[in-house]
């Protein structure tokens, strides 16, 4: 199945979910200055997905999805950082600490998958769904 929007990449699809949360526990937040970090992070997160998406290259595409992943980083960061600051409980904080592993595992995976292929990314083609032996959501996609 060839993919030709960034929308169906589950990394996107999770990020923009994982982004709604967080916007949603900190909606209430005194702290401007966090809660306006913490905001910009998580929206990185999905942004760099799509605009890497459609950049003409592989090496682009996988420099935008390492900059989803940083972002990812900074999101978990700042949520260690709100527990303590008792923004938030501790159980709060590790929920969302796992759905921001399980993105930063999916995005790792898409980015070794594409570093494996020698074939250049094409526009025209999408990308190629390539799913593992295990079926997971954690099947990463990967250029033709």
């Amino acid at each position: 199945m060839a993919i030709q929007k960034f929308e169906d990449i589950i990394a996107w699809q999770k990020s923009q979910d994982y982004a709604v949360g967080i916007y949603s526990i900190f909606s209430g937040l005194k702290d401007y200055s966090f809660k306006d970090q913490v905001s910009r992070a998580v929206v990185s997160i999905s942004s760099n997905i799509a605009e890497g998406f459609d950049r003409q290259t592989n090496k682009e595409f996988i420099r935008f999805l390492y900059i989803s992943l940083g972002s990812c980083s900074e999101v978990k960061s700042l949520l260690y950082l709100a527990f303590r600051l008792k923004y938030i409980s501790e159980e709060t904080r590790n929920a969302w600490l796992e759905i921001g592993n399980e993105i930063s595992r999916i995005l790792r995976g898409l980015i070794q998958s594409m570093q494996k292929k020698s074939l250049p990314y094409s526009r025209k083609k999408g990308l190629i769904w390539q799913s593992s032996v295990k079926k997971k959501e954690e099947d990463f996609f990967l250029p033709p």
